[in-house]
């Protein structure tokens, strides 16, 4: 794969608490220089990059992040503020807890009243792999492509672990093709971004991929 058709499966994140206004514009410039799929910034920079940036690239933004333990009405809420700023892309966290408690008609019921919050946005569901066995990943499959969801994602990077290539196997399986696929979280090297996209992931969740393409320049 070219530098730029990688870059064009990236969604360029900068979600740190302590991400200043300087940081913010610094990946707005990089994402317009390298043509990135998107930015994906926490919800209170989204104004300030829609300025920047305007429709050259879209905005992507976390809701019920990072844990997921919000009410369904409070992501509702978050994700019609986010599209009403400026976001073309929404990324929500299940309720991990659901998950555990095998509540999968709950987590299935809060991701098609966000998608329909959300209307022809693009959404992406989080299930934080890292804290799942594969019975309840294969069950989120369902949940995620049932609901009408446009793309089911590993991890928000802020959990015990990030995207494996196994997960990522494990989605293209049981997803079947009803939506697409984010690997997030531990993306270090070209060779992993190559292997996610050869498996079947169609974004790349990561704040590294130019620095690993191109290096500190």
């Amino acid at each position: 794969m070219t530098d730029q058709e990688i870059l064009a499966k990236v969604d360029h994140t900068l979600l740190k608490p302590d991400a200043k206004k300087e940081d913010i514009k610094k990946i707005c410039q990089e994402a317009m220089d390298n043509n990135t799929a998107s930015i994906c910034i926490n919800p209170a920079y989204i104004e300030y990059a829609k300025e920047i940036m305007g429709n050259k690239i879209p905005i992507c933004t976390v809701i019920g992040f990072p844990l997921g333990a919000m009410t369904t009405e409070s992501k509702i809420f978050e994700a019609k503020d986010a599209i009403k700023k400026g976001a073309s892309e929404v990324d929500m966290v299940i309720n991990i807890s659901k998950a555990k408690d095998g509540e999968f008609d709950y987590i299935t019921d809060e991701i098609r009243q966000i998608k329909n919050a959300v209307g022809d946005k693009v959404l992406k569901v989080i299930i934080e792999t890292c804290l799942l066995n594969d019975e309840e990943k294969i069950a989120l499959c369902h949940c995620v492509t049932d609901a009408g969801a446009d793309f089911i994602k590993t991890s928000t990077g802020f959990s015990t672990g990030g995207a494996t290539f196994h997960d990522i196997e494990l989605f293209a399986k049981h997803c079947d093709g009803k939506c697409k696929i984010k690997a997030a979280g531990g993306i270090r090297t070209r060779e992993d971004m190559e292997k996610f996209i050869a498996l079947g992931a169609d974004r790349l969740g990561t704040s590294s991929a130019i620095k690993i393409l191109y290096g500190e320049k």
